[in-house]
């Protein structure tokens, strides 16, 4: 299967989440339905999270801004939310541990992109601004609102497989 194409041709958030769950079932054997996307505009030093426990995945739209504006190509855009996702879904799935799951991320992009994709790149060095301690302590105040990403979740299945 080639992951690149099929992740090139990903036009939102859904399709994306889509490939990371077909690419965790077929690596790991593992899956889970009745996640939730939310974005919020969190501390640019957080790129997204996962309350334990929770159905929610909350991605940090302040940091997806600036790497849209930044990237080169639409493949750096989709590589950037699969790696955020691919993280995000694992500590859903259990792995709690971020050391464990950065590994994973890593190594589920080779098998599935090869050495040289960006998304490896990204797995490797997430693009996360650069943020100064004063910055991160007095930056931008956090936005408490979450806009739900309609159409997300696509799966009718409501249990961790």
């Amino acid at each position: 299967m080639d992951y690149g194409r099929l992740l090139d041709e990903c036009r939102d958030y859904g399709d994306i989440f889509d490939l990371v769950k077909r690419a965790v079932r077929e690596t790991l054997g593992r899956e889970r339905a009745g996640l939730m996307l939310y974005l919020g505009n969190l501390p640019l030093n957080v790129g997204a999270f996962y309350p334990l426990g929770s159905n929610v995945i909350v991605l940090n739209r302040r940091v997806l801004e600036l790497v849209s504006r930044s990237a080169r190509s639409i493949t750096e855009v989709n590589s950037f939310l699969f790696t955020i996702l691919l993280h995000e879904y694992l500590h859903s799935l259990g792995y709690v541990d971020e050391g464990k799951v950065r590994r994973l991320v890593y190594e589920i992009s080779v098998e599935l992109f090869g050495p040289d994709h960006p998304a490896v790149r990204m797995a490797l060095n997430p693009p996360l601004p650069r943020v100064s301690p004063s910055e991160a302590r007095f930056g931008a105040p956090v936005d408490p609102e979450l806009e739900l990403v309609k159409d997300f979740e696509r799966s009718n299945q409501s249990y961790i497989a």
